[in-house]
This record gives structure tokens, C-alpha cells and sequence, in this order.
């Protein structure tokens, strides 16, 4: 559970307890304030470790020295609007269901519909607005998350987050929202004070290429003196590579407004980005991010990227055209990589929107993305050939394909010395999901050609969650390898450490916190 920790007269927070030190109610995040009278919520101490009592004995001393490290979030989806302006949280709903497509996506495929979780639609029809009829909807369904990792998320967030004591079901369901609403509205949970609480160190948010950073640049100027320097933009310049797409127009217009420049040519393209990349800098980002289908690279002559270039402009691009182009493109953020120190992260291997109903009525990112197979060491060759050996150039490289951990992105990592393998991903991270990383991954590139943990999350009250969980796989698997004696428990601890903390820091060029 999280130590509420007060603040000193001059804003900035007290050092934590001590985790082995007993608080008062009052000095808690996530104490109940209500007496339970339906099924108790209990988070068992000794969850998602192994039966066995020899690796679960080691695993518990691991995961003591890692469970109150700070939190750094590298990557992730969190609005910076949020932390920009403070304001209370709405309701419950708003705050855990809405934003969580983890969730809507589970309830749709069990004949849910959409506009009856409160879904806005593209076209503005009316959905349901009552948050608490969502919620009580969610709660009726709320057996469909049990193994999962939502279940264990939510589980999380309402026993150590909000105090609640007794498990979501439909009839617990307007207690349960009411003790969070309460709890809502008291200066405990405003957003900046749950951050403090819940011992971010950094926090990495993505951002398109055009985006102004308006709520970054008033994080920036605020009084907020713990994190106004600990959340920072990640530039994703996706939507300016699509030049088969009809909305790339309208992106190549806001990149024109953003840089201050009339954009007639790849070179002057190239240019603008690499001036919007200077100025996430300046404004401490340390990464990019792109998301494209397969992770091809090609490099092109400048004759070549040029006459895509304007076939794009004219609306003529086609989609192998964009396929070229995303791939030449790669190839130049690498270089301008090189140029500005920018870690570059690679995110393929998704079908984006399968579902067109459900696309065509409420947008992206609902759920209907669905992993593909995907193949790395042809597709990656030019560009790690370029630079990947080149000292200043890193890259994080993630799958949704299982298949090729062992047998392609593990060896690749294990050689090049400019690549790191990113965490298990989405439907991946998981229990089970992190336990085949581990396995797959680990004998051939160890741990330190990794990336460490990043919870990539649009939730930001299961920020938390999903570390506890990380860290907790992470130490029944070091436990596994104690008491099979390939390492040593003085190794194991320095790995737990660098599992939880220590390789995101390295890895995404985090400035190290004063001892």
C-alpha cells in the first residue's frame, strides 16, 4: 500500500517511511473508510509467486527491496492535460473505465456495445452519459477479467489506490463508486498529489510531432516543484510517414504551422521534423516512438525520396509508395538520432483498426488492434548495418510476435551494441505474458540488453499497478534462478534493481537521482 506522504511547508514531499515502519489510517492513500458488507477484496502478500516455497521464500526478499523504488515511465499514454491543470478527477468512471480499453474491448466482445459504455462516436450520436449506470454495467460484467491482467490491475488500484475492501461485483458496484467519488473530490487524490504518492520518478508521455506541448510547457512554468522536470514529451511523427493516407495532408499543414516553415520538398519535410524533434527536447523528451506495421527499412536516394515525396503532395501516393517512404524514413530518423541523442523506439507488428464498423463509428484505439506476424532481421538489416554500431545511436525495439524473441530479436540484441529489447507489450504484459520474456529472451541477450519495465498505459491510477506486478514477476523468476543456483542471491538483487529501475534510467537516458 501506498504511504501518504506529507508535505512540507514549502511543497515538496517528505521522504517516504520506511516500508517495514506501520502508519496511521490517516497517513495512507488506499485506506478504507467503509465497512465492508459484500464479498472482502484481498490482495494476497505472496500473489503471482510461485508455489514452491524455496523460490517463493526468495522471491518475497527480492521483492521487498524493489516494491518502494520509485516509478519511471518511459513510455506511456498518460494526458499531460491532466497533470497540466490539476483539476479533480470527474467521477470514477471518467478516471478507470473510460480511458482503459483493456476493458471496453473485453465487455464488446461479449456483446457490450459501445455507445452503452459511454464510447463517444465519431459522427456525435448520443451514448450513455450516466457515469454510474456505465459503471454499474462494467460491474455486472466484471467475472469476464478474472486471470487477466485487468483484473489484477483494478484489483490493485482499488485496494491500494482508493481503500476499497470488498470486491467489484453488481451488487457492490454503487458503494464502490461512491467511497472513490468521495474520495475523489478531497486534495489526497488530486492528480499532482497521487503522482507525488505514487513515487513517479519520470514520466514519459507520446505526443505527435505537430502538438504544440501546451500542457508540457505549463508543467514547465508551473510552481509544481517535484514534477514540473519529471514528465516529459516522447515525439511520434506517425502520421507524417503515412503519405498514402487522406489525413496526411492535414498533418504535413500542422507540421508547416508548428515549425514555422512552407514545406515543398523531402528536404525541407526532413528539416521541419528535425526542428520539432530540437524543441521536445527542449523541453527534456530523451525519445521518439513509431508504430508501423512491419519494421522495414530501406534507404533511398534523394531522387527517389523526392519524386515520393511529391507524389504524396499531389495525393497520388500509393500504398506501396508509403511502404518506401516509411522505410527510407526510418532509416533518417536513426540518423537524426545520432545527431540529437534522441532514443528511438520501434513499435511494430500491429493491424491497426480490423474492426472497420467499429472504426468507422468511434475512431481509433478501440480495442480492435491485432497483433500480425511480424519479421526482423531481414526488414531491420539496412538500418542496423548504418548505425547499429554506432555508439551514439540507441533503439528500443518491441514485438506483439511472441515467435520471434528467441529466435530473432533476442540474438539481435545480444550482437548489436546500439540495441536494447523493450518489456513485454501489450497483450503481452502480463503474468504470464513477462514469464515468457523472461525465458525467451534472457539466456541469449541477458537482462542488461534489455530496456527494464515501462507500463505503457493511457490509465494513469494503474501506473502503480502494473510495476507491482512487473516487479513481482520479476523476482519469482530471479527466485527460480537462485534456487536452481545459476546465480547468486547478491546477483539476484542487483538484477531485481535494475529490472525495476536502474535500465529504464540507462536506457532512456534519464538523469540519475541524487544519492
Amino acid at each position: 500500500m501506498f504511504k501518504f506522504r506529507r508535505t512540507r511547508s514549502n511543497g515538496s514531499p517528505s521522504p517516504p517511511t520506511s516500508p517495514h515502519v506501520t502508519t496511521s489510517a490517516v497517513n495512507r492513500i488506499g485506506t478504507s473508510s467503509s465497512v465492508v458488507t459484500g464479498t472482502p477484496l484481498r490482495l494476497h502478500a505472496d500473489r503471482f509467486f510461485d508455489p514452491d516455497p524455496a523460490i517463493r521464500r526468495v522471491a518475497r526478499e527480492l521483492y521487498a527491496e524493489t516494491r518502494e523504488l520509485p516509478l519511471v515511465c518511459p513510455h506511456g499514454h498518460v494526458d499531460s492535460a491532466i497533470l497540466a491543470d490539476n483539476s479533480p478527477f470527474p467521477e470514477p468512471t471518467a478516471l478507470l473505465i473510460i480511458p482503459d480499453h483493456y476493458i471496453f474491448r473485453m465487455l464488446y466482445s461479449r456483446g457490450v456495445r459501445m455507445e452503452d459504455l459511454g464510447i463517444p462516436t465519431r459522427d456525435g450520436t448520443a451514448v450513455e452519459s450516466d457515469p454510474r449506470i456505465i459503471w454499474q454495467r462494467v460491474a455486472d460484467h466484471w467475472y469476464l477479467f478474472r486471470g487477466t491482467p485487468s483484473g489484477v490491475w483494478l484489483a490493485h488500484e482499488l485496494h491500494e489506490v482508493f481503500g476499497i475492501r470488498e470486491r467489484l461485483d453488481g451488487e457492490s458496484a454503487q458503494r464502490i463508486y461512491d467511497e472513490i467519488a468521495e474520495k475523489l473530490r478531497s486534495p489526497e487524490f488530486l492528480p499532482r498529489t497521487l503522482f507525488e504518492q505514487f513515487r513517479i520518478e519520470m514520466l514519459a508521455t507520446t505526443d505527435a510531432a505537430a502538438d504544440p506541448l501546451i500542457h508540457h510547457n505549463a508543467i514547465r512554468a508551473s510552481g509544481w516543484s517535484y514534477g514540473r522536470h519529471r514528465v516529459i514529451p516522447t515525439f511520434r511523427p506517425d502520421a507524417l510517414l503515412r503519405i498514402a493516407l487522406p489525413a496526411w495532408t492535414a498533418e504535413l499543414r500542422a507540421l508547416e504551422s508548428a515549425s514555422g516553415t512552407t514545406i515543398r520538398s523531402c528536404e525541407t519535410f526532413l528539416s521541419a521534423i528535425a526542428e520539432r524533434r530540437r524543441y521536445f527536447a527542449s523541453l527534456g523528451a530523451t525519445a521518439t516512438d513509431h508504430a508501423v506495421v512491419e519494421p522495414y527499412t530501406a534507404e533511398l536516394t534523394p531522387e527517389e525520396s523526392e519524386r515520393l515525396f511529391q507524389r504524396a503532395r499531389n495525393g497520388d501516393a500509393t500504398a506501396d509508395d508509403q511502404r518506401c517512404f516509411e522505410g527510407h524514413m526510418l532509416m533518417e530518423m536513426a540518423r537524426l538520432s545520432t545527431e540529437d541523442g534522441l532514443v528511438m523506439q520501434l513499435h511494430p507488428g500491429a493491424f491497426r483498426d480490423h474492426n472497420e464498423s467499429v472504426y468507422e463509428r468511434f475512431g481509433t484505439d478501440k480495442g480492435a488492434d491485432i497483433p500480425i506476424v511480424t519479421e526482423y532481421t531481414r526488414n531491420l538489416r539496412p538500418l542496423l548495418n548504418r548505425y547499429g554500431n554506432d555508439p551514439r545511436f540507441s533503439m528500443v525495439l518491441f514485438t506483439l510476435d511472441e515467435s520471434t524473441s528467441s529466435r530473432e530479436l533476442a540474438p539481435l540484441a545480444g550482437h548489436y551494441p546500439a540495441l536494447r529489447l523493450g518489456p513485454p507489450w501489450w497483450f503481452h504484459d502480463s503474468i504470464e505474458g513477462m514469464r515468457r520474456y523472461h525465458e525467451q529472451v534472457s539466456e541469449t541477450a541477458g537482462i542488461y540488453n534489455t530496456a527494464g519495465f515501462n507500463d505503457d498505459t493511457r490509465a494513469f491510477c494503474s501506473i502503480p499497478a502494473r510495476h507491482d506486478l512487473a516487479r513481482r514477476v520479476d523476482a519469482n523468476w530471479l527466485g527460480g534462478l537462485v534456487t536452481r543456483h545459476i546465480i547468486e542471491m547478491d546477483d539476484a538483487r542487483e538484477m531485481a534493481r535494475a529490472l525495476a529501475v536502474d535500465l529504464a534510467r540507462e536506457t532512456y537516458r534519464f538523469p540519475m537521482p541524487a544519492a
